[in-house]
């Protein structure tokens, strides 16, 4: 029995190393693609910037992604890109991230036709690879918060997208320490499906960013 408890016990241990290992090398290996909005603002050729979906209440987006929102319009008014993809969740008529997304950024200024929602970004995976096989996106500006690059990074890393990134942190968020503990086992489990590069739950024709976002309405 103490035999078999010790072998139990150095295998967590070396699972527990796997899992921190690959945290390193996700994080590592994108840190140089996480710009300030004044080094994005000297790219060139940017087909679109992304935006993450990260939650709605009610008719509003929350307060993070209220600050993507603010910075990838700040991006937008810089000239980084003259598009902008919304990619969130709306699998549920009565959970519509990406019009919430869409209205916001309309109020601030940005023309509709700039703006494309992707009514299918499930997850931080299946929105850039949808950005990449849906939208034709090669070269895009990635935002959400720091936190959440590195791995948004990995995954555009690993499916050919020229990908750089600008965080969206200027205030500090209710649970963030949970988040970050999360976002480690998140790391692995996207690490591991770059290596197989599954479809997303749904694909569809295709809707390439240089045309009109209008396209993409459905309200």
């Amino acid at each position: 029995m103490k035999k078999m408890i010790k072998i139990l016990l150095i295998v967590f241990m070396a699972l527990i190393a796997i899992v921190f290992v690959i945290n390193h090398l996700v994080k590592s290996s994108t840190k140089k693609q996480i710009l300030t909005e004044e080094e994005a603002s000297k790219l060139e050729d940017i087909d679109c910037i992304l935006v993450l979906g990260a939650g709605i209440w009610g008719n509003r987006p929350s307060h993070m992604l209220e600050d993507r929102l603010l910075q990838a319009i700040s991006l937008y008014e810089e000239n980084v890109s003259t598009k902008i993809i919304m990619s969130g969740d709306h699998g549920r008529e009565e959970y519509d991230e990406v019009n919430i997304m869409k209205d916001f950024a309309i109020e601030k200024g940005v023309p509709s036709e700039n703006i494309f929602m992707d009514h299918a970004g499930f997850s931080t995976y299946e929105s850039i690879y949808r950005a990449k096989e849906i939208f034709k996106a090669k070269k895009i500006v990635i935002v959400t918060q720091k936190y959440h690059l590195y791995r948004a990074l990995y995954i555009a890393n690993q499916l050919g997208i020229e990908a750089y990134g600008v965080g969206a942190d200027p205030r500090q968020y209710v649970g963030q320490a949970y988040r970050e503990l999360r976002e480690i086992v998140a790391r692995d489990k996207d690490f591991i499906k770059c290596i197989f590069k599954p479809e997303p739950t749904y694909l569809g024709e295709t809707i390439p960013v240089n045309g009109s976002g209008d396209v993409t309405n459905d309200k």
